[in-house]
């Protein structure tokens, strides 16, 4: 169900926002609150559909973006997205690719972003990929070319080598793939995880960690960063969703990335200052038919910060699929 909300945007250079944007019900009131015009471009096209797992009686109401057309391109796109985040993260990248004819799929993981999973069993590893198998069941019905950013990465990885039939390609973007869980906060007592897993819906840690993602951004950009990074923190059953992940331990896929076989291409923004560039030459050489493609002037995020030069990227190497 979707609900007209009035407000008076602001305008940008080649961009014009009506009043009235109108978004999904299911988001919280805060969406009024975004300036970005892609930001509330695609938080109108998100949506939920069910998927049916083995975590829930009742299927999962799990919130996505897709794609105006399948069947279009050698292999649908799965864009998943970093820790603690959503689809949002898409929303310079994701009309690009449509522009490209790239049939794209932006999801929400399991546990974070738009989704209502509330009642849900777990949130861990495993929890997370049997939701997404599902999904790719349930809706893409191909093999897909899985892109993951960040911890995405490690979902991707950990996804590819669990359902191998599933996966056309692999893109692996700034990701974090030889992190090893979640490290001590996976012993934490469930209250002190609590109030751990608060910190993350604080506006000044949010805008903090926006400083150390983009590089050069302007203040009025990293606050509105800020929300859209924070949005998704005030869904219902947020903090458990990520209270259940850390205490699972997280995701380790380091000793499992030489087995990943499938045709596998490295994004990697030069000056991340979360995770280091040897890391993007590590998962070259670990991985067998991989190739890296730096970015120049970029951070963590390359999607968010280089969306012409990511989707230019991505494209090319969806389109060589045969």
């Amino acid at each position: 169900m979707f609900v007209k909300r009035k407000m008076i945007a602001p305008s940008w250079p080649g961009i014009m926002i009506g009043l009235g944007d109108v978004f999904p019900l299911f988001l919280p009131p805060d969406v009024e609150l975004l300036k970005d015009p892609a930001a509330r471009n695609i938080a109108a096209k998100i949506q939920q559909l069910p998927v049916q797992t083995s975590l829930s009686a009742q299927p999962i109401m799990t919130s996505c973006v897709e794609p105006k057309a399948t069947g279009t391109c050698p292999a649908p796109v799965m864009l998943l997205h970093g820790f603690d985040s959503s689809v949002l993260e898409w929303r310079y990248t994701y009309p690009l690719l449509e522009d490209s004819g790239v049939e794209s799929w932006a999801i929400d993981i399991l546990g974070w972003g738009f989704s209502n999973a509330e009642g849900v069993k777990s949130y861990g590893v495993a929890a997370k990929r049997e939701h997404l198998y599902e999904f790719w069941k349930a809706y893409v019905k191909r093999p897909m070319v899985l892109v993951g950013p960040s911890l995405g990465g490690a979902v991707a990885i950990d996804f590819a080598l669990a359902h191998p039939d599933a996966i056309a390609k692999l893109v692996l973007v700034n990701a974090q793939a030889y992190t090893e869980g979640v490290g001590e906060m996976a012993t934490l007592p469930k209250l002190l995880a609590y109030m751990g897993v608060s910190v993350l819906k604080s506006v000044p840690v949010r805008f903090y960690a926006n400083t150390l993602i983009f590089t050069g951004a302007t203040y009025s950009f990293l606050l509105d960063a800020m929300r859209v990074g924070r949005l998704h923190t005030l869904m219902p059953g947020w903090a458990d969703a990520t209270v259940s992940f850390m205490l699972s331990g997280g995701y380790n896929v380091a000793a499992s990335i030489s087995q990943v076989q499938q045709e596998t291409l490295v994004i990697w923004g030069e000056q991340d200052k979360i995770v280091s560039r040897t890391f993007a030459e590590k998962l070259v050489g670990d991985i067998a038919n991989a190739k890296l493609e730096y970015i120049k002037d970029c951070g963590h995020i390359p999607h968010v910060e280089k969306p012409s030069i990511f989707a230019a990227l991505l494209a090319e190497f969806v389109s060589q699929h045969r």
